[in-house]
């Protein structure tokens, strides 16, 4: 795409909002939450609002929430209701303010896409402190591993965090980020990362001038872990060592499960796999990066524009303790996109059926990854877009329509409104973009509700019977020194760099790495099939030896044994490797610094991370536990002895999971 102008959509939404006409059909009848005002901190209230509209509707319902002296921010945009007797509900807002005590408010914007109409009102909510005087306390939650310590007030151009260890010595201590004083108002932070069943120790740290103060220690008994919830179960098969990286004792694991059951909660474990914290919403999550503020983002399961499919269509970030802080939906944005020209991104149940003409395209659901370590607090995400293509395209013989599968880049702002896109139907024109005809390396396809691929809406009579599921992107990584996104394609077997430039870029494809791309690999170990394939987890970890690290599924190289046509060539046979590469941009070369056979076939998934020692971190996903069909998950740590061989240090099995991190404690997740 063309570079995009700054969207302004929610400014002006909130602007005609303020200023709705006399004759607006649109009438707010009712805000209720769930308990009346004030609560404490850390009370939960769910909002729920009413509204007419004269016209067919619908109606969709956006919440703002200003904390006490600040202005309003996006709390949840505009979502479709419910109608039921002529009257319009949204869907329940659920609020926690944990932050600072005070009157918050509450803004509800409706708005009529179809007419254009809104109208909105902004209601009073007050929150009383938890520690009164000076004294701190600390509260249950909730979650029984996650407590809110409540400290009084310190003074103006301060800091303050919180210290906690177990009472017996056991582990080291944990420190939260600091937060900037803002007095009166008392001091609140979540304490995570705790062993359930444990008394922890805990006091604040204010920070003056340089200067730390330690305020007076509290004691807090963690619960058990819930015996409704199915945890995941873990088996050490090497434990940690001393060459295992204990600075980083923490791994978060996002368990995705193809089976039916059970469905895990995401959790996060140390070295022995004990499990320190957990997240279990009431619908399926894909938790995509931890943030360093000490959040989540995460795609879920939930009612969005098209009432045709629940399956990933809402964007939400969480706190540790589960929270939402902040949510926007499949929907909302697909209209941001249509604003700004994007052709591809009409929601799927708008577009005509059985069957639609060629040239048809939508925007369908949420998946695989969405990153926030871009300028500016902006985040980037992927959704996948369908679009039919003429009969025989990428060499289809039903003599029908093809439904073929792509993928959206959306950048959005701090508000969580389009800024950005990269669609990859406007970039398939052919080297050195992407290639239309150029089908996924191994003829992936897809059908409605396959496993592992997403929602889809225009296979039908007239088309024909499969989607060409042409990308499979599932990796984003933003590239701060020349300020671009690489885009991983697992179906093409490609790492490519896309022309971001911090929002002002063409969206072009500066180039392609990986078999049949644009560069060359540097063949050091004469490895008979030196490329990665259907590769996981790309990230640049540093600027010298092992500067990016990804993991090599190997898919392509295995399942094409004695494979030597065109550009690939080499024995296919091997296990899935964990890979470091030197990336040389100006000449164009791949070298290995690292390609460990990881001792299986992973069919999918997986992560790779440099670790603080210079060990390195690999996630051996989706491969079959021996003697059976189950998939398991392998959390590997090798100590690296040579470019294809390397010594395991730490050894964790896990049931299936998508993407692993390892970290210090949960405040400080790795950049990549």
């Amino acid at each position: 795409m063309k570079p995009a102008r700054k969207n302004l959509a929610y400014l002006s939404t909130v602007a005609a909002a303020l200023c709705a006409p006399a004759y607006a059909t649109v009438t707010i009848t009712a805000i209720t939450p769930s308990v009346n005002s004030p609560q404490v901190l850390g009370a939960p209230v769910t909002w729920t609002v009413s509204a007419a509209d004269s016209n067919p509707g619908p109606l969709t319902f956006q919440f703002n929430v200003a904390t006490p002296k600040e202005a309003l921010a996006l709390a949840s945009d505009f979502n479709v209701g419910t109608l039921a007797s002529g009257t319009w509900t949204s869907q329940p807002f659920p609020w926690i303010a944990t932050r600072i005590e005070g009157t918050y408010q509450i803004q509800v914007v409706i708005k009529d896409f179809t007419s254009g109409e809104t109208a909105s009102q902004t209601v009073n909510f007050s929150k009383t402190p938890l520690a009164i005087g000076r004294t701190p306390v600390v509260t249950k939650t909730t979650n029984p591993l996650i407590a809110l310590f409540s400290a009084p007030s310190c003074a103006a151009g301060s800091a303050m965090r919180v210290s906690f260890q177990e009472s017996s010595g056991a582990h080291r201590a944990t420190v939260t980020h600091y937060q900037v004083c803002h007095p009166p108002g008392t001091m609140n932070f979540e304490i995570a990362g705790m062993y359930p069943k444990t008394t922890y120790n805990m006091f604040s740290q204010t920070d003056t001038a340089g200067a730390n103060t330690n305020g007076p220690t509290v004691i807090f008994t963690t619960g058990a872990l819930p015996t409704d919830i199915t945890f995941p179960p873990f088996t050490v098969m090497v434990p940690a060592t001393s060459q295992t990286d204990t600075a980083q004792p923490i791994i978060m694991q996002n368990l995705l499960q193809f089976e039916a059951v059970p469905i895990y909660p995401a959790v996060a474990t140390d070295l022995s796999a004990n499990i320190i914290w957990y997240y279990n919403p009431a619908q399926s999550i894909f938790l995509t990066r931890p943030l360093l503020d000490g959040t989540l983002l995460t795609f879920q399961d939930g009612p969005s524009w098209n009432p045709l499919t629940t399956t990933l269509q809402l964007f939400r970030q969480i706190d540790l303790a589960g929270n939402i802080i902040k949510e926007t939906n499949i929907g909302v944005l697909s209209h941001q996109l249509l604003a700004m020209g994007a052709t591809d991104a009409q929601m799927c149940n708008t577009v005509p059926q059985a069957p639609a003409p060629v040239g048809t395209a939508c925007m369908g659901a949420f998946h695989h990854d969405a990153i926030q370590t871009l300028p500016d607090g902006q985040t980037a995400l992927l959704a996948d877009i369908e679009k039919l293509f003429p009969a025989g395209t990428q060499g289809n013989t039903s003599g029908l329509p093809v439904d073929i599968i792509g993928d959206i880049i959306i950048v959005l702002d701090r508000n969580w409104q389009v800024v950005w896109y990269f669609d990859t139907f406007e970039h398939d024109s052919g080297a050195p973009q992407l290639d239309i005809n150029r089908a996924a390396v191994l003829g992936e396809t897809c059908m409605s509700f396959t496993l592992g691929c997403p929602p889809l809406f225009l296979l039908g009579t007239g088309i024909a019977p499969l989607a060409n599921d042409w990308l499979h992107g599932n990796d984003l990584y933003y590239w701060p020194i020349d300020k671009d996104i690489i885009f991983s394609s697992r179906n093409q077997d490609w790492i490519m760099k896309v022309d971001y430039n911090n929002g002002t870029g063409t969206g072009d494809i500066l180039w392609r790495m990986g078999p049949c791309g644009d560069f060359t690999f540097n063949n050091i170990e004469d490895n008979s099939w030196p490329w990665f394939s259907h590769q996981h987890d790309f990230g640049i970890e540093s600027l010298g030896a092992g500067a990016a690290t990804v993991f090599d599924n190997g898919n392509t190289r295995y399942s094409q044994p004695g494979h030597s046509t065109g550009c690939i060539q080499g024995l296919g046979s091997g296990d899935s490797r964990g890979m470091a590469l030197t990336i040389d941009e100006p000449t164009l070369t791949v070298t290995p610094v690292l390609s460990a056979d990881m001792g299986g076939q992973s069919f999918g998934d997986g992560s790779a991370q440099l670790l603080s020692n210079g060990n390195y971190f690999y996630l051996l996903a989706d491969t079959f536990l021996p003697g059976t069909i189950s998939f398991v998950s392998y959390n590997i740590e090798l100590f690296p002895t040579g470019v294809q061989s390397a010594a395991q240090v730490l050894n964790i099995l896990a049931p299936q999971n998508y993407r692993a991190w390892r970290m210090p404690n949960l405040y400080n997740p790795p950049l990549t």
